[in-house]
């Protein structure tokens, strides 16, 4: 059995578009377990993303500026290949529901035959938060829904400039 790092860095990949304060729960309590969380968001292009990359780092930045030792990137190609690039010896997943697990513990496992040296670790998401996805925040909102507490202030104000710019589009 190997040795823990003396210095623990953790990857929680994601979409975040846009984050939510389920992902921001998520990122506090990561940045209290490890000494180093990096927040990498997926590049995926053959996923319709509502915000670029480059701005989902800027709403990311505008949110995590408080936690000295997050940090930010983006990623595409194999997560492990990208854990492996930073050092990083465990993946951080939330878990809002069983059916979250379910694709969860197919992904580690699959992580796991790649570079057994990483670690997948799972968190449940705070009830508060436990029903918040991007997408569902999404849809509420271009249907004209509430979504004050489900997002920073300023998401909120970014995807109120994004429906706005599209409606008059």
């Amino acid at each position: 059995m190997s040795r823990k790092p003396p210095h623990v860095i953790a990857i929680y990949p994601g979409s975040f578009d846009p984050i939510t304060n389920g992902h921001l729960d998520l990122i506090e309590r990561g940045s209290r377990t490890f000494d180093r969380l990096i927040v990498s968001i997926l590049r995926n292009d053959a996923k319709k993303a509502l915000f670029t990359v480059e701005e989902r780092t800027e709403m990311l930045r505008d949110v995590l500026d408080i936690y000295p030792n997050v940090s930010i990137d983006s990623f595409d190609g194999l997560l492990v290949d990208h854990a492996s690039a930073h050092s990083a010896t465990v993946l951080l997943r939330g878990i809002r529901a069983i059916s979250d697990y379910e694709y969860e513990l197919q992904m580690a496992l699959m992580n796991r035959r790649l570079r057994p040296e990483i670690e997948t670790v799972f968190m449940m998401a705070n009830e508060a938060y436990s029903f918040i996805s991007s997408r569902l925040v999404k849809e509420v909102f271009s249907l004209g829904g509430d979504i004050t507490g489900l997002v920073p202030p300023s998401v909120e104000a970014r995807l109120k400039a994004r429906l706005t710019k599209r409606n008059s589009a």
